[in-house]
């Protein structure tokens, strides 16, 4: 009998995606919205930029009368020596004050690249890995590199240059007209044309701009989407054809973007023939007017020294308009992300709110909550009373007592509809293991991401020793609580700087320990530097089970009096999970333990079990009480009994 293999078919990537409207004004009112945090630097650098510019006039002046006594009244090296004398620091003062302009805008813009990043971090985190999740990685990668980059220069190089542009030539208008009005009218009569064609060439050049910043964002979310799944791809013959996608993929990207260099070299054909033509007028009638006598040498030479440099800084905003392109285009991206504001939930503060759900299991979110909050351990813990070193793993800070949970007819679903929790209600014992079991999908990891603040119930409520959880500050309650998840995540750096996450000041004896409590030390021993070995991302380097023992030994250094442990033991070998066992037995003394798990090994430290299913509590009490009851937990005893045998 023959069966035939489903074909893999990828993803079509010739089809265009649709750009929000470039003259968005809305994009373009949030971009100036950062004006004010700039306003310092940029009235300075402006104003150095305008002093060079006016400076022109001067050097202009001094060149004209050097010329004019040359030719005229044939004036030798001495008559010219003091001109000379005066046009050299005339020269080095410009460039000065052009270097420190430019200096003065691109620190500025840095520090405004600094801020925005940091901010869009912290605000990617408030949104939650829940929403990461439903997202393109690789777009929010291309945001914060790329969109960060380009608002710098936005705020580095346009703006300052556009308000120069404003400035510059009017000052050299003064200047010329009392000389020349002919000229000086030509001058105010031609400029406008400059920014006229840079509009209407501008106009079409943006909506291209922003079909370019979707397809970078693209091709960007699928490369990195492909270099993820590279094993799996491998696996199943899938590679080669992926590879064609990318390629096509990047080859669009690589017409749209000779597509914007034509228009953009075209807009500076454009510019660059106007001002010639312009500058060309100016010329030819000096040139009657000196020939017939109609203007004296000095006031002719004077104009047509100014003339080019009345268009330099029309040229130059010219060459620096595509930068607002960019912006606009980074803008449209960006702006969205920073307005998401995560739910309040009812009766808490805007700052404190928990985000809704986009659609992730609680597992996954558990898990995202790992890798976007590193464990909980990048808030710190220098709220906590006491230092930064505890004599034992095992004690409870005195300050931070072990609460008491209780969850009463909470309700949860996802937004695609599914429902995770039903009515769920129960209570978890300060200072006690309460276990949560049931099959996958009873809604286990959903309570942990509850209690994370990775998502809020839409139903039913949540209390901490009584009082709503929502009550609390969200941060100051993320520091009395540590997660060890189901699949934990391990940054790219050394193991130290990785359990360091929990306790940024711990010290290396601090390490040793939690590292030993966890059954950690002796494979970290055994590596090449120890502790400052370098692991990959993803921990990569590290067998599944290490990395399950490091994210143990990450929160037995947080020593939270709360710790949710999701499938503490997945993973580990029977040797491995009897060392974690043993740690476990010592560090859930006095502390409020909340455990999701089905292993009848980690039951064994159980004091009270809560048996979910399809997101209801079917059952719960002591573990033997249950056991002996034959019903849902027995089952499940049984069921796990008989696939050990």
């Amino acid at each position: 009998m023959s069966s035939t293999a489903p074909r893999f078919t990828p993803p079509t990537p010739t089809a265009t995606p649709k750009a929000t409207p470039s003259r968005d004004p809305r994009a373009l009112a949030w971009l100036n919205g950062f004006v004010p945090r700039l306003r310092a630097a940029l009235r300075q650098a402006v104003a150095l930029g305008t002093a060079s510019g006016v400076l022109v006039v001067a050097q202009a002046g001094l060149l004209a009368q050097l010329i004019a006594s040359a030719v005229q009244h044939h004036a030798g090296p001495r008559q010219a020596l003091p001109w000379l004398l005066a046009l050299v620091p005339l020269l080095v003062l410009r460039f000065a004050l052009v270097r420190a302009s430019e200096r003065v805008a691109f620190r500025a813009g840095a520090a405004l690249r600094q801020q925005l990043r940091g901010e869009l971090l912290a605000h990617l985190q408030r949104l939650g890995p829940l929403w990461l999740r439903g997202q393109q990685r690789g777009d929010l990668v291309n945001s914060l590199v790329n969109g960060i980059e380009a608002l710098e220069a936005y705020f580095a190089r346009y703006l300052p240059t556009a308000k120069v542009t404003a400035l510059v030539p009017a000052a050299i208008l003064l200047a010329v007209f009392p000389v020349d009005w002919i000229s000086g009218t030509i001058l105010l009569l031609t400029a406008p044309l400059i920014p006229l064609f840079m509009w209407l060439i501008g106009r079409g050049a943006e909506d291209m701009n922003q079909q370019q910043w979707l397809r970078l964002a693209r091709l960007s979310a699928r490369f990195l989407d492909t270099l993820q799944g590279l094993g799996t791809l491998r696996l199943l013959g899938a590679s080669r054809r992926e590879a064609a996608v990318v390629e096509q993929v990047s080859e669009e990207y690589r017409e749209a973007t000779m597509r914007v260099l034509r228009v953009a070299f075209l807009s500076s054909v454009v510019l660059e023939f106007l001002s010639t033509v312009s500058i060309a007028m100016v010329a030819v009638l000096i040139g009657f007017r000196l020939m017939w006598g109609q203007m004296h040498f000095l006031q002719g030479f004077f104009v047509l020294l100014l003339a080019p440099e009345y268009y330099a800084p029309l040229r130059a905003l010219g060459g620096v308009y595509h930068l607002r392109m960019d912006a606009i285009g980074a803008a449209q991206r960006l702006q969205p992300v920073f307005e998401l504001r995560p739910e309040a939930p009812a009766g808490g503060r805007a700052g404190d709110s928990m985000v809704g759900a986009t659609g992730a299991t609680g597992a996954e979110g558990a898990e995202g909550a790992a890798a976007a909050m590193g464990n909980l351990g990048s808030l710190g813990d220098e709220a906590r009373p006491g230092g930064a070193e505890s004599a034992s793993l095992a004690r409870v800070p005195a300050a931070a007592r072990a609460p008491a949970l209780r969850f009463e007819d909470v309700h949860f679903a996802y937004e695609d509809g599914r429902e995770a929790l039903r009515g769920c209600s129960f209570e978890a014992a300060a200072g006690r293991v309460t276990a949560l079991v049931g099959a996958s999908g009873a809604g286990k990891s959903t309570v942990l991401a509850l209690l994370l603040g990775l998502a809020r119930a839409q139903r039913g409520r949540i209390e901490v020793d009584g009082g709503p959880l929502e009550s609390f500050d969200q941060e100051a309650w993320l520091r009395g609580l540590a997660l060890v998840p189901q699949r934990a995540h391990v940054f790219a750096a050394s193991i130290a700087d990785n359990l360091r996450l929990a306790r940024p000041g711990a010290e290396l004896e601090s390490l040793r320990t939690a590292a030993r409590a966890a059954g950690a030390e002796g494979f970290i021993d055994a590596l090449p530097q120890g502790f400052d070995t370098l692991l990959g991302e993803r921990g990569a380097g590290l067998s599944g089970g290490q990395v399950q023992r490091l994210a143990l030994a990450r929160a037995l250094l947080r020593d939270a009096p709360l710790l949710l442990l999701d499938e503490p033991t997945a993973s580990l070998d029977a040797e491995a999970q009897q060392q974690v066992l043993e740690a476990l037995r010592v560090v859930v003394r006095g502390r409020t333990v909340l455990m999701a798990s089905h292993r009848l090994r980690t039951l064994e430290l159980a004091d009270h079990v809560v048996v979910l299913e399809a997101g209801r509590v079917v059952e719960q009490g002591r573990p033997e009480q249950l056991a002996a009851a034959g019903g849902a937990y027995a089952r499940l005893l049984r069921a796990q009994q008989g696939g050990a045998a």
